[in-house]
């Protein structure tokens, strides 16, 4: 998405939480707002995003266009913007994240199954969304995986080589059967594993474990791309990310 830095003040304003432009029009009459320390009145005033200062009530506005945010993902949520049943990962935002920001509304980067934990990116910049999620650039993903069935020495081999030759999913309900791309296992113990896999079909991880006859009881991402986890970060709490866990994506 590319940002035109030339944006009218009205338009700034009210994707900072300052209401309609009708409010923002009010706003400007009462002389509280400032372009560069002088009185701005106008509506339509174009501002430099890059050099111009905008003052409101004598604090500095920052201008945002894109929102990064990190999210450990509790189960029993799903990650759309409204469901009739079930709580939404944008349940949990504060207030100041739902208003359409410059660069457009918060969404989620992928998905994760209603009762999957872990890592979950919110953002508005589509252009990331895109590179994180097209199947063309295989951006790996790392789960960390509970199995029912204890797998001993022996059958952890041979699961890492079915897994890495890719397994034959068969269809579920209305998805289609597909043959998986190479994942990789990285064993904990004979029922905890790490998969790394370059896609993200429905229900994937779990269809992949069920052709070894063995169940998935609890599945956490922790990884995308380079970018771990905060352990820090409680189920269900988010904060926004750092410039440097932005290049790790």
């Amino acid at each position: 998405m590319i940002f035109m830095k030339m944006q009218r003040i009205d338009k700034i304003l009210s994707h900072h939480g300052f209401g309609s432009r009708k409010d923002v029009k009010k706003l400007l009459r009462t002389g509280c707002v400032l372009v560069n320390d002088i009185v701005c009145y106008d509506s339509d005033k174009h501002i430099d995003t890059e050099f111009d200062i905008i003052k409101v009530d004598d604090k500095i506005l920052e201008i945002r266009t894109f929102i990064y945010i990190m999210m450990n993902k509790c189960a029993d949520m799903v990650c759309s913007n409204k469901d009739g049943l079930n709580k939404t990962v944008f349940d949990l935002l504060d207030e100041k994240y739902t208003i359409n920001f410059m660069g457009g509304t918060l969404h989620t980067v992928g998905r994760l199954d209603i009762d999957t934990e872990g890592l979950l990116i919110l953002t508005n910049d589509g252009a990331l969304t895109h590179r994180l999620t097209s199947p063309k650039t295989d951006v790996p993903k790392t789960y960390f995986v509970k199995l029912r069935n204890f797998v001993d020495a022996e059958n952890q081999k041979r699961y890492t080589k079915s897994f890495k030759t890719g397994i034959n999913v068969p269809p579920e309900g209305k998805e289609e059967g597909f043959l998986a791309k190479s994942a990789q296992l990285n064993w904990i113990s004979e029922n905890e594993v790490e998969i790394i896999i370059t896609e993200g079909k429905y229900h994937q991880v779990k269809r992949m474990f069920a052709q070894m006859n063995n169940e998935v009881i609890y599945l956490k991402r922790i990884k995308i791309a380079n970018l771990c986890l905060d352990k820090l970060i409680p189920c269900g709490g988010y904060r926004e990310m750092t410039k440097k866990e932005l290049e790790l994506l």
